[in-house]
């Protein structure tokens, strides 16, 4: 075989004789497999040699890309230890009462699937949090000039220790926010890996100088951009995601050179305990600074006295009415802030769209983390044609929704809500539905303690508040709509634009929905996948806020650009003042700017010509030229 397989190279070149001796191979082995048939074994044979080769060429890029970002050292072993619970699915706690008076002082923390008490943290003062700055700002100064190679180390060493800590990880995020096991895993450890891939691969090539145009006159200037770290980088972050809540901003920000101060949700502080021991050992491995990373715990005081202490540049994640509240304080030490609000996107499908990948995509749209997203699907726009079998089809896998406390025994789709008093809010928002015609096919009501049945609406209309209201719940509401501009005209009529989806099987008719959508961010043929592309920019439009916290332009947005022009060959060229323009100027001065603006930017060469002329006869001859409309 190998022999025949050499010979044929000659005749019908390297991939075609390759092809054949890896078939021929792959049936000879098939062929011993006891009861597959002959038939059977020749059909299976022909894609083994594809299979292979690309195998082999995956391999092979897989080692390239190795070795362009690999760094040299070894990436170092975090230990930290967990405690029981933290590493334990099932433990002994007792029961909760959300109407317990607060100490002051101190935020209590509990499971909200089990209303397990898991004990307190802090609640920060003023004075805690300003002090936490001041010692990032220190750590900061040193951090700013670490190598790009220094700042891979760490995250490398955070990513290795998530990969081997995934259980751990996503089980203290589950049990501080009551998300499912599952929906830990997509939410937390994947994009969280997946944001610092991404870092590592491109982050250095965006923060790097950037070469820019000089222009026409400045020709003989070099001109660039250069990034510099913003110093200190405040954070404010919701509930919702624990985990990649506070690593999403840690890690883009220390890549930058930054330190970074990341104020938590008093509904999700308990997970920072674990959270925050496995940042102090990877600074510690890396010998970065201690300071460099700083948690603040603690209510409304503490987040104003982020956004006033003296950051940099403000990160804020959550609520419109309280973006709102973070502009204005920022306003007085005119701290640049990003506002990541809320969202109620829609999810448009086109009477051609694949129902059988549809609707699993809008059943994860919605039902993800129980509904608790900012980019989470609320609003289906459905093309009539296909609007029953896609109700019928939604409300059918609805009901099978498994429901209950993410950790035990029991596999869970669908965990609890994790703030307390939301289920109210979403009831509130259902029932004034009901109230004004809409039908509840599945769900509708709350269970108990902190959980919201899976719920399907239709006959939804823009008089319900459901209707521009953001639910953040397990709510799916259906529209039926006659075409396309229908679609657009419906999923536009609302006071969020952060994120779209558009399904169709034409692409070109989907790419038109998308265009006009008020919306930052749109998938075509799938849901919220711009946030899995960290090259990409999040964030939204009207009431969803302004500015972007990822991809390149939130990387680059947690620098100073700094522009810089220098001589591009200065031992030839350089700038002097021309005579004319010297102080004081000469009487042609006026008619000499003129005459440089006709050389440099006339439309045609004639001008150009002409302008030139003129430049030189106020050198040569300045007493030559009029100067009577100087004035």
């Amino acid at each position: 075989g190998v022999m025949g397989w050499a010979t044929e190279v000659a005749s019908e070149g390297h991939f075609g004789a390759a092809m054949r001796f890896f078939e021929e191979l792959s049936l000879a082995g098939l062929g011993q497999i006891p009861g597959l048939s002959p038939q059977h074994a020749e059909q299976l044979a022909s894609y083994v040699p594809l299979t292979f080769l690309l195998s082999l060429y995956l391999l092979v890029v897989y080692l390239v890309l190795s070795l362009v970002y690999g760094e040299s050292g070894a990436v170092p072993d975090l230990s930290v230890e967990a405690t029981e619970f933290e590493g334990c699915d099932s433990i002994d706690a007792p029961k909760y009462d959300p109407n317990t008076p607060t100490q002051p002082g101190s935020i209590p923390c509990y499971d909200p699937g089990t209303m397990q008490y898991l004990g307190e943290m802090p609640a920060m003062g003023a004075e805690e949090v300003k002090a936490k700055i001041a010692a990032a700002r220190v750590a900061g100064r040193s951090w700013r000039t670490s190598s790009f190679a220094e700042r891979r180390r760490l995250l490398k060493t955070l990513l290795k220790f998530i990969l081997r800590e995934q259980h751990t990880i996503c089980r203290v995020a589950a049990r501080d926010s009551g998300k499912a096991m599952v929906d830990a895993g997509f939410g937390e450890l994947i994009v969280t890996c997946e944001k610092i891939k991404w870092l590592l691969a491109e982050g250095e090539k965006w923060l790097k100088p950037e070469r820019r145009s000089a222009g026409i006159m400045m020709f003989y200037k070099a001109a660039r951009v250069e990034y510099h770290p913003v110093g200190v980088v405040g954070a404010i972050v919701p509930w919702n995601y624990p985990f990649h809540n506070v690593f999403n901003p840690l890690t883009a920000a220390v890549m930058a050179g930054n330190a970074i101060v990341i104020k938590v949700s008093e509904h999700a502080s308990w997970s920072t305990k674990y959270y925050g021991r496995v940042i102090a050992a990877a600074l510690k491995a890396c010998d970065a600074p201690a300071d460099l990373v700083q948690i603040v715990t603690g209510y409304g005081e503490a987040g104003h006295a982020l956004v006033t202490g003296g950051v940099d540049k403000l990160i804020f994640v959550g609520s419109t009415a309280i973006g709102k509240k973070v502009m204005e304080a920022a306003a007085s030490t005119l701290t640049p802030v990003v506002l990541e609000l809320g969202g109620k996107d829609a999810f448009i499908v086109c009477d051609d769209a694949n129902l059988k990948q549809v609707v699993p995509t809008a059943l994860r749209g919605t039902f993800q983390s129980c509904g608790q997203n900012c980019a989470g699907a609320e609003r289906f726009f459905v093309h009539t044609k296909i609007y029953a079998k896609f109700v019928e089809r939604i409300v059918e896998a609805a009901k099978k929704i498994r429901q209950g406390p993410a950790l035990g025994s029991a596999t869970v789709d669908c965990g609890a809500m994790c703030m307390p008093g939301l289920t109210d809010k979403i009831q509130e928002l259902v029932d004034d539905a009901k109230e004004k015609g809409a039908r509840v096919l599945v769900g509708g009501s709350p269970g108990d303690d902190q959980f919201y049945q899976p719920t399907v609406l239709v006959d939804v209309t823009p008089a319900m508040r459901i209707w521009s209201e953001e639910v953040f719940g397990p709510v799916l509401t259906v529209i039926k709509v006659e075409n396309d501009s229908e679609a657009v005209k419906l999923a536009n009529d609302c006071p969020f634009g952060l994120g779209s989806n558009v399904f169709s099987t034409d692409i070109r008719r989907a790419n038109e929905i998308a265009r006009n959508l008020r919306a930052g961010m749109t998938s075509i043929n799938d849901f919220a996948t711009t946030y899995m592309c960290q090259s990409l920019p999040f964030g939204g439009v009207k009431e969803s806020g302004f500015d972007r916290f990822a991809g390149v332009e939130g990387l680059r947005g947690l620098c100073i650009p700094k522009a810089v022009c220098e001589d591009r060959f200065p031992m030839l060229m350089k700038t002097d003042i021309p005579p004319p323009l010297q102080y004081p100027v000469h009487d042609v001065a006026f008619e000499f700017v003129t005459a440089l603006c006709h050389m440099f930017y006339g439309l045609g060469l004639w001008e150009k010509l002409l302008g030139l002329l003129r430049v030189a006869q106020c050198f040569l001859l300045p007493f030559t030229v009029s100067t009577k409309n100087k004035g």
